[in-house]
């Protein structure tokens, strides 16, 4: 009678366990992402469908920062999702990760996704540090949540318990030279993923 027992608590935890894992995402094609297969993003905003990609928005060449590429035919850069936990194979909603282009520029940078303050504003740029989740890299995680039948991107990092941090939209943002920059706003844009 105790194995019996035994084992039905088991299948009870197995279960609760199972159930309190965020939702899967999802490309366009139904696929489950996955670490580290390389995917474009495509953002869907304004009526807008153009992918992602690093560009020059300062007034100096180096940093490169994410930006929407300037035709809907261009394709962008490639990137990869690494969650905060490496050895998880898929991509879940409201988890932590890192967001890397794949292709090399001309700038000598990381390709990470990175939230950096520049002139007021809160952008998206492509310096960070891949992995290593902690204070020093708190800016360095996102998140994909669902956003009505797509989703939407993140600033919301959980990897450190101590600290402080906000929960904020990613969204678009112009900047002086007419570039489509991701930054913090009050406005997400939705977002699919289309494997490269």
């Amino acid at each position: 009678m105790s194995i019996m027992l035994l084992l039905v608590m088991i299948s009870i935890i197995s279960f609760a366990l199972a159930q309190q894992q965020p939702d899967l995402v999802f490309d366009m094609d139904g696929n489950i992402l996955r670490a580290g297969t390389e995917y474009y993003i495509l953002p869907i905003y304004e009526g807008m469908g153009v992918s992602l990609t690093l560009a020059m928005t300062r007034n100096e060449s180096c940093p490169l920062d994410v930006v929407q590429a300037n035709l809907e035919v261009d394709n962008g850069l490639p990137l990869t999702f690494t969650p905060v936990d490496p050895k998880k194979e898929v991509i879940r909603e409201s988890t932590d990760l890192n967001i890397v282009f794949s292709n090399s520029t001309m700038c000598n940078q990381s390709n990470v996704w990175m939230l950096e303050e520049y002139e007021g504003q809160m952008i998206v740029t492509g310096h960070g540090i891949s992995g290593n989740p902690g204070p020093e890299t708190m800016n360095n995680w996102f998140k994909i949540e669902k956003y009505d039948n797509d989703y939407k991107l993140v600033f919301c990092p959980t990897v450190c318990y101590f600290c402080k941090s906000v929960c904020e939209h990613i969204g678009v943002k112009i900047a002086e030279n007419g570039s489509r920059r991701l930054a913090i706003s009050d406005q997400p844009f939705k977002v699919k993923f289309v494997t490269a």
